[in-house]
C-alpha cells in the first residue's frame, strides 16, 4: 500500500503532512484542553519529534496518522489515523485508531467522520481484521467517538497503561474495538 493514500469524505480531506502542519500541530499539542488527558503538554520542540515519528510511520507502514484538513474551513484541523502502540498489553500488538483535533474543530462532527474514513480504509485497502482504541476513563469526547464509529467496549478489556506510573491520574485506560465487517 502506498504510503501517499489521501483519503476523502464529503467534508473532509486526510493527507500526508505538510511544513506548514507543524506550527498549528504544536499550538493543538500545547493546548491545554486539547491536552487534558493527556500525561502533559508538548512543548514545540517535542511537538516537531512527534510529527517526525508520525511521517516515519507512513513511509515504514505505509500508513499512519494523517494531517486532516477541512477545506474552506482550516489547512489543519488535527490528525486522525492508525499507529502501532510500542508497548506490551494484553491486547498487544494491534493496530489502534486515534485521533486529536484543535478545540476548535471540536463539536461538528469531524473525528466522527475521519475516523470513520480511516476505518474504511483499514477493511478495505489495508485488509486488517481488528482495530482498538483505548483511552482514559474520563476521557468522555473520545469515547463517544468510538461509539459513533461502532467500536465495543467490554470492561473487562479496561487496563493501567504501561507508560504512566502507579497512582498516575489517568493511568486507568479502557479499550475499545472494532472486527472487520463481513
Amino acid at each position: 500500500m502506498s504510503g501517499a493514500a489521501v483519503l476523502r469524505t464529503s467534508r473532509l480531506i486526510l493527507r500526508r503532512w505538510r511544513p506548514a502542519d507543524r506550527a498549528p500541530f504544536a499550538a493543538m499539542n500545547a493546548d491545554p484542553a486539547v491536552m487534558a488527558h493527556f500525561p502533559a503538554t508538548l512543548t514545540a520542540a517535542e511537538s516537531d519529534a512527534l510529527a517526525d515519528a508520525i511521517e516515519a510511520t507512513h513511509a515504514a507502514r505505509g500508513f499512519g496518522l494523517w494531517a486532516l484538513e477541512i477545506p474552506g474551513v482550516v489547512p489543519f484541523a488535527g490528525v486522525v489515523g492508525l499507529a502501532v502502540p510500542t508497548f506490551a498489553a494484553p491486547f498487544t500488538p494491534c493496530v489502534e485508531i486515534g485521533w486529536r483535533l484543535a478545540a476548535a474543530q471540536w463539536g461538528s462532527g469531524y473525528a466522527t467522520e475521519a475516523a470513520q474514513a480511516v476505518l474504511d480504509h483499514a477493511w478495505s485497502v489495508l485488509g486488517l481484521d481488528e482495530v482498538v482504541s483505548f483511552t482514559t476513563m474520563a476521557n468522555a469526547r473520545s469515547r463517544a467517538v468510538m461509539a459513533r464509529i461502532g467500536m465495543r467496549y467490554d470492561p473487562a478489556d479496561d487496563f493501567d497503561h504501561p507508560g504512566l506510573p502507579a497512582g498516575h491520574p489517568q493511568r486507568r485506560h479502557v479499550l475499545y474495538r472494532i472486527a472487520r465487517p463481513r
